[in-house]
């Protein structure tokens, strides 16, 4: 079956599913470490393996959903940063293990084996929506409560990060790539997709003002 008419048939969790899991196991593994986690970080590793999507040689769910991939790319953070990384190991992980595991077939093993594991809900199923929209609350009261959203939306070093989830994952979704969002999941997109603009612009005015700031400080 070709990856396009694959990837509408209904076996890949929304995008919106994905953040909130990646930020919330990520928020509990750094309560377990210690870890205060970088967010933009967080929310753009809970959606990288999706990134097949857009690559016409990866099979979807394939090497980039593999948790042996991962976690040999991750063997030199977590050498570097020790339990400090495991955070973000977990943001990237439970993409396959936990979202799409639950709605679609995963090679979770590959390149050692390219059987699939899943469960294979259906997407658009009022389970599915209800699941997304669950996370999404969560999430959501979840970043009032620590104060995780007031950080997301000033000026950080890594906010401009949030550009890979947004041209790949988000912005293409409204346009019905490589997956429809339905009418139900529509809202909770947009609320992300308004906070990432809020989050790079904050950076980008940022760079702006302290180039103006290092050109003043220059002598004439």
């Amino acid at each position: 079956m070709p990856k396009m008419i694959e990837s509408l048939a209904g076996v890949e969790l929304y995008a919106v599913g994905h953040f909130a899991l990646g930020y919330l196991t990520a928020k509990l593994t750094g309560r377990f470490t210690k870890t205060q986690i970088s967010i933009p970080i967080v929310l753009t590793l809970s959606v990288i393996p999706d990134i097949d999507l857009l690559v016409p040689f990866l099979d979807h769910r394939g090497p980039s959903h593999s948790l042996l991939v991962a976690i040999v790319i991750f063997i030199p953070v977590i050498v570097l940063f020790g339990k400090n990384g495991f955070p973000y190991l977990v943001a990237l992980v439970q993409h396959s293990l936990l979202g799409d595991f639950f709605t679609g077939n995963v090679q979770l093993f590959w390149p050692i084996t390219s059987y699939t594991y899943g469960i294979a809900l259906d997407i658009r199923s009022p389970v599915n929506v209800a699941l997304e929209w669950t996370a999404f609350l969560v999430m959501f009261a979840e970043m009032l409560r620590s104060k995780d959203l007031q950080l997301l939306i000033k000026p950080g070093r890594l906010n401009i990060v949030l550009a890979i989830p947004t041209f790949t994952v988000l912005l293409p979704t409204f346009l019905a790539f490589p997956l429809r969002v339905p009418a139900a999941l529509m809202a909770p997109h947009i609320v992300m997709l308004i906070l990432f603009s809020i989050s790079m612009l904050a950076d980008v005015k940022k760079a702006f003002q302290n180039l103006k700031r290092a050109k003043s400080a220059v002598p004439h």
